[in-house]
Formats: structure tokens, C-alpha cells, sequence
């Protein structure tokens, strides 16, 4: 299976424009022939929390019906950021749209500190099954956390998917961390990560692919837009910028 992270710089805020970003991605990721593509933790606003409240939506959003278009047409599993409504609060949640299925949402279970403020934590881990593959989604802190991923492998993940939004520190950080977590658990690591202003810090990108042994696959740059895409048979990696002509492998 071809699976891919987009690395996405957000429009603070701007969610028509954004989508855009991802349209754009999304068609780059099923060129270079990936059956999914996932984006940043809350990709679609960038890393706000203080809009989360003026932003925060519902998976059924109309305005996100494009995806699953895209997701039927294509043949391609997309998974976007976003903040949702809850009966009590807000969440931060990544959207999964997969071929002509209905969309579903994960919500971050374990949150920061600092996240405290504006929302709260989901309660229930989802599994995305695609191509006999266990795919299990994590989002930024909680990636960082070891029962996370011990709980991915008790659940029979086979790829461990880390959307994050993450400054210098907390790619220092996820550099440690994600390389023992595949060689621990047996199952690669991809990491998508945003670039520019988030809130108080500086996204770096980076966005990165580890093998089930450990091994640093690739890693995209701390500058551009872009894909990578990891085949899980081969181990195999093809990177393409936005802004390039030609793609890298």
C-alpha cells in the first residue's frame, strides 16, 4: 500500500482557502499513486486553539463534501484537521474520508496542558482499516505518549499515523520518540507536520517516515509544501514538492 502525509502551511484561520492547500495535495498524493493521504493535527485552521471556539465545526460539514468527491472519484482515503463541536465543548479532530463510505472523526484522547483551555478530550480510538492494513491515528501530545502506541499495538495497528503540529523542540522531541516506537511495536511511523505561525510557536515540517525497524525512511525539508509517500511492501519512498516539476525518490 502507497500511504502518504502531506506537509501543509495554513492560512490562520481561513478554511475555504485551506481547503484549497489540500485539494492541491490531495491530487499531488494520488499522482505519485498513494491510496491515502493524511494532513497536519487541525490542518484546515492551522494550530489555533484561541479561534477553536469561533472555528469548530461538525464532521458533516458542507464545505468538507469536496473531500469525500474527491475521496469516491479517486479511490483515496484523506484524512484533514480540524476543530468539532461537542454537546459540552470543542474537540481536536481529524475528519476520515475513505471511498464511498461515510466520513468519521477522531478526536484527540490525551491533550497538553495548554490545551485545556478550549478543548476537550476525545474518548474513544478509532481504527482505519484500508488494504489489510490497521492504520491508528494519533495527534501531536498524545503521539509523544508510550501507552498511545502500546495501545495501538493491543488494538493490532500496523501503521501508526502521528498528525502534529510541532515547533524545533517537539520535532527534537519526535525524532527520539518515533524511531522506538516503530522498533518497539513492529509498525512504521509517519508523521505530518505543518509549517509556519501556529499560535505561539513556529511549525518546523519535517515531516518524516520511520520503518517498522526503526530506520528514518525520508523526511521532507523545514521549508516546503509537500508529500511523501511510503509503499509498505517495499519500505520505498517518493517525496514531491509543490513547487517542483520533477519528484524525488
Amino acid at each position: 500500500m502507497n500511504i502518504a502525509v502531506a506537509q501543509i502551511k495554513p492560512l490562520k484561520g481561513d478554511i475555504p482557502a485551506n481547503i484549497e492547500k489540500h485539494i492541491r495535495l490531495i491530487e499531488l498524493a494520488g499522482s505519485l499513486k498513494a491510496t491515502a493521504v493524511f494532513f497536519p493535527e487541525l490542518s484546515l485552521t492551522g494550530y489555533e486553539p484561541e479561534l477553536a471556539e469561533e472555528l469548530a465545526t461538525q464532521k458533516e460539514d458542507e464545505r468538507f463534501d469536496v473531500f469525500q468527491k474527491i475521496s469516491d472519484l479517486r479511490n483515496i482515503t484523506i484524512g484533514v484537521g480540524a476543530p468539532t463541536k461537542t454537546a459540552t465543548g470543542n474537540q481536536i479532530s481529524m475528519l476520515i474520508f475513505q471511498p464511498n463510505q461515510q466520513r468519521v472523526s477522531y478526536s484527540k484522547q490525551q491533550l497538553h496542558e495548554d490545551e485545556f483551555p478550549y478543548f476537550e478530550n476525545g474518548n474513544e480510538q478509532v481504527i482505519i482499516t484500508l488494504e489489510n492494513q490497521k492504520i491508528i491515528p494519533a495527534i501531536c501530545f498524545e503521539s509523544l505518549q508510550t501507552e498511545h502506541a502500546e495501545k495501538a499495538s493491543k488494538l493490532g495497528g500496523t501503521i501508526y499515523l502521528a498528525s502534529v503540529a510541532k515547533s524545533q523542540n517537539g520535532i527534537n522531541k519526535a525524532f527520539a520518540h518515533y524511531p522506538e516506537v516503530a522498533k518497539r511495536y513492529s509498525m512504521p511511523v509517519l508523521m505530518a507536520n505543518c509549517l509556519g505561525e501556529c499560535d505561539n510557536f513556529v511549525s518546523i515540517g519535517c515531516s518524516a517516515v520511520w520503518t517498522k525497524e526503526g530506520k528514518a525512511a525520508g523526511q521532507l525539508d523545514d521549508q516546503k509544501e509537500g508529500i511523501i509517500v511510503f509503499n509498505t511492501e517495499t519500505e520505498e519512498i517518493v517525496q514531491h514538492f509543490l513547487e517542483e516539476n520533477h519528484e524525488r525518490k
